[in-house]
């Protein structure tokens, strides 16, 4: 009996999985839009309700409103929801529900799931969907006890819990929304908890696991914590993700010692805003301290650190880790005039640098192209429409204060490079082109001088 095939099993893989994301920002809008997700009288219009579900779901976290003030609690939960589907992927979700309602995972199933996280191998990729289901709710769980500790006594039990189980998630997911703007006021993010060290530690810690990224997750646990038995990509990911977290830090602390925003902190509580806004600003969309307080040095840091963004197959977003390591062993290996690539005594495929390449290449054309948008229609300076843009298409979430006031234009630009860094910008690619095979043929070949 021949069987049936569905409009979709001709669809590509990049396609569906781009599909799939606009669908659920589109039921998220819908749900926003419903008067019972706002609070006071009427409705949220379609623009700020698209905007918002495609923040959630990109786990990006740039708002329009305030999400405690503006939203009502169904309102929220709608936002946390999506958040959750966008930081382990729709096809994770898909796939554990087809699970747990005992149907047959098939080819098609798993040739998705395995674009949508950019496994390596479509093998075992079940077994990589349960791993990445489990590890994600556990972490939530533990940050969100952990936060309870401090949350309760601060807030009552009902609200302390509600507020831990919020961040817990949206700090994994690289999400950056908060619901601080009814303590300390709209838009403030963490500002009052900029001495904390306790919270900032635990949320920290949740944003650096969430970046990492599942593949580095199951490694680390498979070796054992054997660190020297790690593969190329773990080591890579690893050492890099740390040596940003410091080297930001540092940067960020000497370049604001004697700032607006750090005159009136002790010593210790510098370095943690200096390390906080470090390991936040590379996806999650936290801060501590007013940004626009902050230098044009410190921004242009900033910039510069998220869109490196976090590590291939994780809840962040940016070129990736793996992306910018490649890139700075092409530089070494060509000063050294090397032929391969080589790091930590493994040499990687010759390809690479060209994917790398046009990783980087296609997230400035983004940058580059919507900044000077923003600027000239909203009429901002150009290193502030630029931020806007880097912390959308790096899907990190920080604004310098300006994104609650853009225009239609600007928001649907905005909402549209979210969801380029959240699908990634090589899917992006592939979805937009055409499937004609590639010919076999080779054309002569002319030398050309570079640099």
């Amino acid at each position: 009996m021949k069987r049936r095939k569905f409009f979709w099993h001709n669809i590509s893989p990049t396609k569906l999985i781009l599909g799939g994301y606009l669908s659920i920002i589109l039921l998220g809008t819908l749900i926003l839009m419903l008067p019972v997700s706002t609070r006071g009288s009427g409705s949220t219009g379609f623009t700020d309700c698209f905007f918002t579900a495609a923040s959630a779901t990109c786990v990006t976290g740039l708002v329009r409103f305030d999400t405690f003030t503006h939203w009502t609690y169904l309102g929220q939960a709608v936002i946390l929801a999506l958040i959750q589907v966008g930081g382990i992927g729709f096809m994770t979700v898909a796939i554990l529900v087809l699970m747990l309602a005992g149907k047959r995972i098939g080819l098609s199933q798993r040739t998705l799931m395995q674009n949508s996280i950019s496994a390596p191998q479509i093998g075992g990729i079940l077994r990589l969907t349960r791993f990445i289901i489990f590890g994600t709710f556990t972490v939530e769980t533990v940050g969100a006890v952990l936060l309870s500790f401090d949350f309760i006594p601060r807030f009552g039990v009902g609200k302390g819990i509600y507020f831990s189980v919020f961040h817990s998630i949206s700090a994994f997911c690289n999400g950056g929304f908060d619901l601080m703007g009814g303590e300390t006021g709209p838009f403030s993010s963490l500002t009052g908890m900029a001495g904390n060290w306790y919270v900032c530690t635990i949320i920290m810690l949740l944003i650096f696991l969430g970046g990492l990224g599942f593949f580095v997750w199951q490694d680390i646990l498979r070796r054992k914590w054997r660190l020297s038995r790690l593969t190329l990509q773990s080591k890579m990911v690893l050492s890099i993700s740390i040596a940003l977290a410091v080297g930001g830090a540092l940067i960020l602390t000497l370049l604001e010692w004697n700032g607006e925003q750090f005159q009136s902190m002790s010593a210790g509580q510098r370095i943690l805003a200096g390390l906080f806004q470090s390991v936040t600003v590379r996806t999650a969309g936290f801060n501590t301290v007013d940004l626009t307080a902050l230098s044009e040095s410190s921004i242009f840091v900033m910039i510069f650190l998220m869109l490196i963004g976090g590590s291939t197959g994780s809840t962040a977003g940016g070129i990736k880790t793996t992306t910018f390591w490649v890139l700075c062993a092409s530089i070494f290996a060509t000063f050294r005039r090397k032929k391969n690539l080589e790091l930590f005594g493994r040499r990687m495929d010759e390809g690479i640098t060209r994917t790398a390449s046009c990783v980087l290449m296609t997230y400035l054309i983004l940058v580059s192209v919507s900044g000077v948008v923003i600027s000239a229609i909203e009429k901002l300076p150009i290193l502030t429409a630029l931020f806007e843009a880097v912390s959308a298409v790096a899907t990190v979430g920080l604004t310098l204060g300006v994104t609650p006031s853009l225009g239609m234009v600007s928001k649907l630009l905005l909402a549209f490079l979210m969801l380029c860094g959240r699908v990634g910008s090589i899917t992006m690619l592939l979805a937009f082109s055409s499937d004609k095979r590639v010919r076999n043929s080779k054309l002569p070949l002319e030398q050309v001088q570079i640099g």
